[in-house]
């Protein structure tokens, strides 16, 4: 068997990974050279640099002057539990979940939290839920993009103005990458380690006026861990969205994210942001819409993702597997890209379906992404003319 021949252009970058993911173009060590070192991040200079990320993300994302937002424990993970456990059980809550973090959520609610009057709102891989059915009287908990499927809600339009519960929208894949409507959001979460390829360890809390009154007006009944507490004698605890963090930082995380907001002012900001992730997901498409082999996990153009792309292998040869198989088959192909040093980490999420994952956000040069789809077909048909030869000698005995 002669595999077909190599292509013979790589990519700069081969990082696709969907998290952490890839540092900025240009990234070195060099520029944590200014991190606060050895130093109390409870001192004045730690404070400031703390500080600066808030203040520079709140300017980036055009944040509105009465949202609050803080630097939490336990990147997005922390930041949607200190939601949920803080600010959850006063009226009840619908829950929607399309992938494997958002059903995550539905079961700490379920299970951890233990509430009773929960409404779920599930969809298979590749749907959103019926938007339609919400009930914001309720309390609604949601991801804006689901990392693992690729399927992102395609607007704040489906949400409520005149809604009476909170929005809690973990929003780690889709911050500076898309359009937020913060009037229709009264909790976001993300984390560094996505759009703007810092590290990882630290979660952002944002808080709407909103949000800030449920605190300070109502006390969960569960004994409330000390990573989670927003408040103390009923009023928010305001240093944490000053740069007073709960936990002790890491001040080279944090350096790092000061060098990613640099670099996003230096692109445009977050218009800058977007566009490129819009470029990135659209030399995506192009490519599927020219290769049959391919086909976005995501049913509607409208609600798929521009920085967490989620794709089928929909050859015949391989769809004609059995479902073992194809995932043999899959990460077969994703196992040589990375042999070859072309294509990191972009096989699917373990839960999802078999396929391949690819982050298209801003970090991401087009130029890299186009650079990697001849060698996705080359692994493809790798891997199919390997099948085929262990067909034959299995039918040969």
């Amino acid at each position: 068997m002669t595999n077909p021949a190599k292509p013979a252009l790589r990519p700069s970058n081969p990082c696709f990974s969907s998290g952490p993911c890839a540092k900025r173009p240009g990234w070195t060590p060099e520029v944590l050279q200014n991190a606060v070192l050895g130093r109390s991040h409870r001192a004045k200079i730690g404070k400031d640099r703390l500080n600066l990320v808030i203040d520079q993300s709140r300017e980036i994302l055009g944040l509105p002057d009465d949202y609050l937002i803080g630097i939490v424990p336990a990147s997005d993970t922390g930041a949607v539990e200190m939601a949920l456990w803080s600010l959850l059980g006063q009226r009840g809550v619908d829950m929607l979940a399309w992938e494997s973090f958002g059903s995550g959520w539905v079961s700490d609610v379920l299970k951890q939290l233990k509430l009773e009057n929960v409404t779920e709102h599930f969809a298979d891989y590749g749907k959103l839920p019926d938007l339609s059915k919400v009930n914001f009287d309720n309390d609604v908990v949601f991801t804006w993009n689901g990392t693992t499927s690729g399927v992102r809600v395609p607007n704040g339009d489906w949400i409520a103005a005149d809604r009476q519960g909170l929005t809690i929208c973990d929003g780690t894949s889709a911050v500076f990458a898309m359009d937020m409507p913060w009037d229709k959001l009264d909790v976001v979460t993300y984390s560094w380690q996505k759009v703007l390829g810092g590290e990882a360890q630290h979660g952002m809390l944002i808080l709407s006026p909103r949000a800030v009154e449920r605190l300070e007006s109502y006390t969960p009944p569960w004994p409330m861990p000390k990573l989670f507490r927003l408040t103390k004698g009923g009023k928010i605890m305001a240093g944490v969205f000053k740069g007073e963090t709960i936990n002790t930082p890491s001040m080279l995380v944090v350096e790092d994210a000061v060098d990613g907001l640099a670099w996003a002012r230096s692109v445009g900001g977050l218009k800058g942001l977007i566009g490129r992730a819009d470029k990135n997901a659209a030399a995506i498409a192009a490519w599927v819409a020219g290769n049959a082999n391919f086909e976005f996990l995501a049913e509607l153009p409208e609600t798929r993702s521009t920085t967490s792309v989620c794709l089928r292998i929909v050859a015949p040869w391989l769809t004609a597997l059995s479902d073992k198989d194809q995932d043999l088959a899959v990460r077969r192909v994703t196992a040589l890209l990375d042999g070859e040093g072309v294509a990191y980490d972009i096989t699917y999420y373990r839960d999802a379906p078999a396929g391949l994952r690819i982050w298209a956000g801003a970090t991401i040069e087009t130029a890299d992404l186009e650079a990697i789809f001849p060698w996705i077909e080359w692994a493809l048909e790798c891997v199919r003319l390997e099948t085929q030869a262990t067909a034959q000698e299995t039918a040969h005995g």
